[in-house]
C-alpha cells in the first residue's frame, strides 16, 4: 500500500539528542514535549516519502515493562503504538533488552504483509540491518534518520548506512523544536526540587501516647551498643531504642530462643501504612474509619475520566500524584464536615484512605521493582503532595508546631 510507517528506537533517538544538547547520553538531562516530537515525525515522513502516515511505532524499555508516565501519553495519541522491552540495569548502567528483536519483528511483519510502502528508521544499531534487508526484498523502500552527532562523526552503523535507500540528518535545530537541555547542576541528573511539605511531615511530633511508652519502655540491661552472647557464641548488638519503634527494633527487644516480644501497649508507627505495630486500640478512631475512599465517591463516568486524564495530563511526580489524589477526594466529599477531622489527623492519613493513595500512586511507575514498594521518599512526597492539596482547599496550613 502507499503508506509510510515510522519506526523510532527512542533510546536511540532521545540518547543521541541528550548527546547533542546536553554533552551525554543521559536521557535525565534532558526535557521531551512529545506531543511536538511525534507531529515532527509525521509532517518529516511525509514530506519526505510522500506518502500518508500510516502509524508510528515507539520503540522503548521500561523497568519490567511496565509503561511509565511518557509512555502512557504516548501510546493515546493517534497513530502511535508503544512496544516495550525491557530496561535492566548492570553494573550501574541501564540497557535495554529486547527493542531491536522487536523493531526486526516488526519490520519484517509490516513488509511481509505489504501494509506500506515506505518505512522511516530512526536507530542506529546494527542488530536491524537483516531486517532492512528483508524489508527491501519485499519491496519496501527503507529511509534511515540519524539525530546530528555532537561530534560531527557517525552515530549509526555503517553497514546500515550503506543498505539504506534514503538518508535523513535529524539536525540541532529540527530536534530543539521538541526537546530542550535541562539546565545544568554539576551531576548528571537533576537535584529534587526542594519540598518544604516532606520535611514538615518528617519532623511532625509523635503522638503523646508514643512518647509516653517510649518513657515507660524498662532500659535495655546493658548501655548501647548493647552486646550479649547469640546462639551461636557470637557476640550480637541490640539497637538503642527509638521514639518510634519499628518492627526490626521490637525484633530486636527479644531474648534469644524465646518468642517474639509483644509490642509495647502504645507503639504506634509514623504512617499508618507502614508494616509493624500500630496503635488502634479499636483498629481506627470513629471519625477516621467513617472517612470514605476515593472509590466509594467516584461514579462509573468519573473512573473513566479520571483514567483519561491520568493517562494524558498527570506527569508521574509523587508530589503531584498526592495532589491529584487529594483533589478527587475533597472535591467528590459530599460531607465537608470530614475535613477538618481529617486535619487534626496530621501528619497521618486514615489507613483506607491511605492505602488507597498508594496503590493509586503505584499505577505511575513508582514502585521500587526490587520488591515492588514504593521508595520510601516518594511515599513521603506522594504524602505530602496529598496534605498539600487538601490544605489549600481547606485554607488550613498543615505544618507542625514548631517547625
Amino acid at each position: 500500500m502507499d503508506r509510510c510507517i515510522v519506526l523510532v528506537d527512542a533510546g536511540y533517538l532521545l540518547g543521541a539528542a541528550a548527546s547533542l544538547l546536553a554533552g551525554e547520553p543521559s536521557r535525565s538531562r534532558i526535557t521531551v514535549d512529545h506531543t511536538a516530537l511525534i507531529q515532527g515525525l509525521r509532517e518529516r515522513a511525509e514530506s519526505d516519502t510522500q506518502q500518508p502516515l500510516l502509524r508510528i511505532y515507539w520503540f522503548d524499555g521500561a523497568p519490567d515493562r511496565v509503561p511509565q508516565p511518557e509512555h502512557r501519553r504516548l501510546r493515546v495519541m493517534p497513530r502511535v503504538t508503544v512496544r516495550l522491552g525491557a530496561l535492566t540495569r548492570s553494573d550501574g548502567r541501564w540497557a535495554q533488552k529486547g527493542v531491536d528483536a522487536a523493531m526486526h519483528a516488526e519490520l519484517t511483519e509490516l513488509a511481509r504483509n505489504r501494509a506500506c510502502s515506505d518505512v522511516v528508521l530512526v536507530t542506529g544499531d546494527g542488530d536491524l540491518l537483516p531486517g532492512m534487508m528483508a524489508a527491501k526484498e519485499h519491496g519496501v523502500a527503507v529511509h534511515l534518520w540519524a539525530v546530528q552527532a555532537a561530534d560531527g562523526d557517525y552515530n549509526q552503523s555503517e553497514d546500515l548506512v550503506a543498505e539504506a535507500d534514503e538518508r535523513r540528518v535529524l539536525d540541532r535545530t529540527w530536534i530543539t523544536k521538541a526537546v530542550r537541555a535541562k539546565e545544568y547542576t554539576g551531576v548528571c541528573a537533576p537535584q529534587p526540587v526542594p519540598r518544604p511539605e516532606i520535611a514538615a511531615i518528617l519532623s511532625a511530633p509523635l503522638p503523646e501516647s508514643s512518647l509516653a511508652a517510649t518513657a515507660e519502655r524498662p532500659a535495655p540491661p546493658t548501655p548501647h551498643p548493647a552486646a550479649g552472647p547469640g546462639q551461636n557464641g557470637t557476640e550480637e548488638r541490640v539497637p538503642a531504642p527509638k521514639g518510634v519503634p519499628t518492627p526490626k527494633d521490637l525484633a530486636a527487644l527479644r531474648a534469644p530462643g524465646t518468642q517474639p516480644a509483644q509490642p509495647p501497649a502504645s507503639a504506634t508507627l509514623r504512617w499508618s501504612s507502614d508494616k509493624g505495630w500500630v496503635d488502634r486500640p479499636t483498629a481506627e478512631p470513629p471519625e477516621a474509619a467513617s472517612m470514605p475512599t476515593l472509590a466509594q465517591l467516584t461514579t462509573a463516568e468519573q473512573r473513566w475520566a479520571d483514567r483519561e486524564e491520568d493517562i494524558t495530563t498527570v506527569g508521574g511526580d509523587p508530589y503531584e500524584v498526592g495532589q491529584v489524589f487529594a483533589r478527587r477526594w475533597v472535591e467528590r466529599l459530599g460531607d465537608q464536615g470530614h475535613l477538618p477531622k481529617l486535619s487534626g489527623m496530621y501528619p497521618r492519613i486514615p489507613h483506607r484512605v491511605d492505602g488507597e493513595l498508594l496503590r493509586y500512586a503505584a499505577r505511575f511507575g513508582l514502585l521500587a521493582h526490587k520488591d515492588d514498594q514504593i521508595d520510601e521518599r516518594d511515599r513521603y512526597a506522594i504524602r505530602a503532595g496529598f496534605w498539600r492539596e487538601v490544605g489549600v482547599r481547606t485554607g488550613v496550613e498543615h505544618t507542625p508546631v514548631g517547625d
